[in-house]
């Protein structure tokens, strides 16, 4: 079975690149709104998900996130938040009952102040989260999370330690500033990191890998196309799209 490992800010749902002083709030993308969801994502997540295994019943994602323990009060993500109702909703709507967050493995205060240790506490967690199966043998892992806050660092530690079990590694290319380049893809012990700007973007690279097919592809297509319907055409956010699903439509062409 395949059970994706998610992060948070910047990865399902924007930072909006909001700081206290010099210290950014969850991370740095002011493309979307804060709180805003990224087109397509659940749906990615989804078919990663269902991609082994029984189709009816995939994994739940678990989640490691720097938010900070000592928060918890605020911060917790509950099964009555908007993130996991859109997660649930997501497998509903493919008839899938109970979907969506599983296990949580938070930060702490220590990497609020010391943000360098953001990327060592995420692949400590990480660590933790595997221990669910120390054999190996029932769950293999893809990560995604994006470039604004260490999540390079724990997904590449990941594939230096673990390459028996984690598939790929994922990062969500997010900026200060608009139209950010897209690192080249990368090899580390034979496992892909991919890099991606749109979650469209992300379900191509996962077709041109075999992570998914290509119709679970297509339905990632088709949610960030239903979310970005009262969005204007010419926005940054649907020029980043156009050109993500003509690459889907070439992954197509590829393949047939």
């Amino acid at each position: 079975m395949t059970q994706v490992i998610s992060d948070v800010d910047d990865t399902l749902k924007s930072s909006g690149g909001v700081k206290i002083g010099d210290i950014a709030l969850g991370g740095i993308d002011v493309q979307y709104e804060r709180g805003d969801f990224y087109p397509g994502v659940f749906q990615f997540m989804l078919e990663l998900s269902r991609s082994t295994g029984d189709r009816s019943y995939p994994p739940k994602v678990a989640i490691l996130t720097a938010r900070a323990e000592e928060f918890k009060v605020a911060l917790q993500l509950k099964e009555k938040s908007k993130l996991a109702v859109a997660f649930r909703k997501t497998g509903e709507a493919e008839g899938i009952r109970n979907w969506g967050l599983g296990p949580v493995l938070y930060g702490s205060v220590a990497e609020w102040v010391n943000q360098s240790k953001k990327g060592l506490r995420k692949f400590s967690n990480f660590e933790r989260l595997i221990e669910q199966d120390p054999t190996g043998t029932i769950f293999q892992y893809v990560y995604v999370g994006d470039t604004g806050e260490l999540d390079q660092e724990a997904g590449e530690t990941m594939l230096r330690e673990y390459p028996e079990v984690v598939k790929a590694v994922f990062l969500h290319v997010v900026s200060e500033t608009p139209y950010p380049v897209i690192p080249s893809p990368k090899l580390i012990n034979g496992r892909p990191i991919v890099f991606f700007r749109t979650y469209v973007g992300a379900a191509s690279k996962a077709c041109q890998l075999g992570l998914i097919s290509e119709t679970a592809m297509m339905n990632v297509v088709k949610a960030a196309q239903e979310s970005l319907e009262q969005t204007s055409r010419t926005s940054e956010k649907w020029q980043d799209l156009y050109r993500d699903v003509g690459d889907a439509y070439r992954t197509i062409s590829i393949n047939s």
